[in-house]
């Protein structure tokens, strides 16, 4: 039964503060004065096309800004200036597309959206430097530094550590940990050495949970930190319990991060707080937009190299005899099958046994076009037919055959996680060099982790980087 208070009161709420409220009402304002001072320099007033520019200009950016965290993250500057930069980039490359496709890109003055995209960014920089060197000027004087206490050690205990140490926006002094039964002071200096080192008096070691009591009072402790890995989450309740008349702000962070989680995040339904493991990132407006992303750039692709797509069908039908494309069921999103268009680079035969095997050096089933068109990645130039069909990505995990699917998936116990978004023409793990014939389980491990660390991090801007870096990598030393 769910207790009445879950219900009447939202557990997952957004901080109030600066960067919901003042914030984006002066990044708004930003964009609008210089928007309408340039429109009534070059223009003379606003027209209906410039208000519709505006407004997509608004909207593109909102969730642009949700995205990249704008308003959620404020502990590095120059990491949230390369974010205001991706989120302008983005919003502006999606206003060039849509004019294009709607065929308004005549209306509207290059010099005036040159100059609002640099003096746009430029102002959103200055103003987020402006109103943090503010807060931060406020909060030295007005807000009281508060004591905290970590109960559990770890990676995780020490990455939240060394977070809060180099955090200017909270207002937090940690005073030591207090360890979980079973932990020993001697397992801190056992941790991943590639985790960020936290501050010295953050790494003392104050006691266990049966002295909790006495190290609040003793250090005038105000807040409390209970990381519990999985198999220690039992000992929340009585921490709770322990706790709850001590006057102490209780936050219980779940170390679920010893999981292969794919696309995490925190959710509710209801008031009911839902840490979701593993979800697919194209879900309601991101799907739309990365299908219209796909959909338009795989337009103008067709068009600039439908002479190169006639010329490889020709040669490869003169070469030798079958058809000129090649179809193969590969498995794709929530692992559905669908038929892979390919242009054939092999000679016409049947797998020895019914076994399917992968190209390799020197493989005698490929033609002499067929290997030029494997090494130069021409052969996968048909997948943009199902790229228009919604089969497949421009960017995404690569698609396996079903039979190898069936055979990996035996060998790495998360290897069906690459199948929760869409698979792609070229992705993060052919633009890093794996690619190929896949010789030991290693690299094929290594494919994996590639694809799900592109899941994880899924993003327009990540998408237009990939596809960049794989112009530069067209060739390589294991397309054969």
């Amino acid at each position: 039964m769910v207790h009445k208070a879950v219900i009447s009161k939202r557990l997952l709420q957004r901080r109030g503060g600066l960067s919901n409220s003042i914030q984006p009402a002066l990044d708004g304002a930003a964009v609008i004065g210089i928007t309408w001072g340039l429109v009534v320099h070059y223009i003379g007033g606003f027209t209906p096309d410039y208000t519709i520019l505006l407004l997509l200009l608004l909207g593109l950016l909102a969730m642009a800004y949700d995205k990249f965290g704008i308003y959620r993250s404020n502990s590095n500057f120059t990491g949230k200036t390369f974010n205001l930069f991706k989120s302008w980039s983005i919003t502006f490359l999606a206003l060039v597309v849509l004019a294009f496709l709607t065929k308004t890109s005549e209306i509207y003055s290059r010099l005036l959206v040159g100059q609002l995209y640099l003096l746009g960014l430029s102002s959103q920089i200055l103003l987020h430097y402006l109103v943090r060197l503010a807060y931060q000027k406020i909060s030295e004087h007005s807000q009281q530094v508060e004591k905290v206490i970590i109960v559990g050690q770890g990676s995780l205990s020490n990455y939240l550590k060394f977070r809060i140490s180099n955090n200017p926006w909270m207002r937090e002094q940690i005073v030591g940990t207090v360890l979980l039964p079973g932990q020993t002071a001697s397992l801190l200096t056992a941790e991943d050495t590639d985790a960020e080192k936290p501050a010295e008096e953050a790494n003392a070691i104050l006691g266990d949970i049966d002295d909790l009591s006495m190290l609040i009072e003793k250090h005038d402790i105000a807040k409390v930190y209970i990381v519990t890995p999985l198999e220690s989450s039992d000992v929340v309740d009585k921490l709770y319990r322990t706790l709850l008349d001590k006057y102490v702000s209780i936050h219980w962070i779940p170390d679920i991060f010893s999981l292969r989680l794919v696309n995490h995040s925190v959710k509710e339904i209801s008031g009911i707080p839902v840490l979701t493991l593993s979800e697919t990132p194209l879900i309601g407006t991101k799907l739309l937009t990365k299908s219209i992303v796909d959909l338009a750039m795989t337009v103008l692709i067709l068009a600039a190299i439908s002479p190169i797509l006639l010329a490889v069908a020709i040669a490869v039908k003169l070469d030798s005899p079958g058809p000129v494309f090649f179809r193969q069921k590969r498995a794709g999103w929530n692992g559905k099958t669908f038929r892979i268009w390919k242009f054939r680079s092999m000679y016409v035969h049947q797998e020895d046994g019914g076994k399917l095997k992968q190209a390799e050096k020197n493989d005698s089933r490929i033609t002499r076009v067929g290997a030029f068109i494997r090494k130069t990645s021409l052969d996968e130039l048909p997948q943009l037919f199902n790229v228009l069909t919604g089969d497949m990505s421009l960017v995404g995990p690569r698609p396996h055959a079903v039979q190898h699917d069936q055979e990996y998936s035996q060998r790495i116990f998360d290897y069906f996680a690459r199948h929760n978004i869409k698979p792609g023409i070229t992705g993060l793990a052919q633009v890093r060099g794996l690619r190929g014939e896949t010789k030991d389980i290693n690299q094929m491990i290594q494919r994996i982790e590639a694809d799900i660390e592109y899941i994880n991090n899924w993003s327009v801007w990540l998408d237009l980087t990939v596809l960049v870096r794989t112009t530069l990598v067209f060739t390589g030393k294991n397309a054969y």
